[in-house]
């Protein structure tokens, strides 16, 4: 969307130097950009495709106007499932969630990702955090990232499953004929629902 993003902010992406709005219209893109299904609209925001493309500042200030728009602007519940790491933290694209919610699995590398992502929650003011262990294959698995993640609350443990991975496979729904996940889904909706209280 290389001309929308060069019509709304006035910079050509990739392009160097040059000034760019920082408030570009965005308020008319979820209802154009967007699929539906079972009232649940997707989104794909996008990611940097290649190395070496140059600046992706004017798609950044879209994205983040964007997630803004969606997160104070519509009366919606909005989820931002972001790819795994720290990048939407450092451009603070995410600074206007209600909670951040960092799935973590039981492994050190997976911590200090974890770890590195609440600093910079912390830096750009994000002070609602909770975490869920994802792959957890037994209760030792559970007391490692239990005793290894600090004060942040634990909203619950989604258990290592081969059938998310054969759904995965087959591409469809995780959640298609697998009540156990469904039951630790629910469990962790409903402690969401209970820290976050009535809207």
């Amino acid at each position: 969307m290389k001309e929308l993003i060069e019509e709304r902010t006035g910079a050509k992406p990739g392009a160097m130097g040059g000034f760019f709005r920082l408030n570009p219209r965005v308020d008319d893109l979820p209802d154009k950009f967007s699929l539906e299904k079972d009232g649940i609209r997707l989104m794909v925001m996008g990611t940097v495709q290649k190395g070496g493309g140059g600046c992706v500042c004017p798609e950044n200030v879209m994205v983040k106007n964007l997630v803004t728009h969606l997160l104070l602007g519509r009366k919606e519940i909005v989820i931002l499932d972001m790819e795994a790491g720290v990048e939407h933290l450092g451009r603070a694209t995410a600074k206007a969630v209600d909670m951040l919610i960092v799935v973590v699995e039981p492994g050190r590398r997976s911590l200090e990702v974890a770890q590195k992502i609440a600093q910079l929650a912390a830096d750009i003011g994000l002070k609602n955090l909770a975490w869920i262990g994802n792959k957890v294959r037994d209760e030792g698995d559970r007391e490692f990232l239990l005793k290894h993640m600090g004060a942040m609350p634990c909203l619950g443990f989604l258990s290592f499953n081969p059938q998310i991975i054969e759904a995965d496979l087959a591409a469809i729904p995780p959640f298609a004929a697998n009540p156990r996940f469904m039951e630790e889904i629910k469990a962790i909706a409903q402690k969401i629902g209970d820290q976050e209280g009535p809207k």
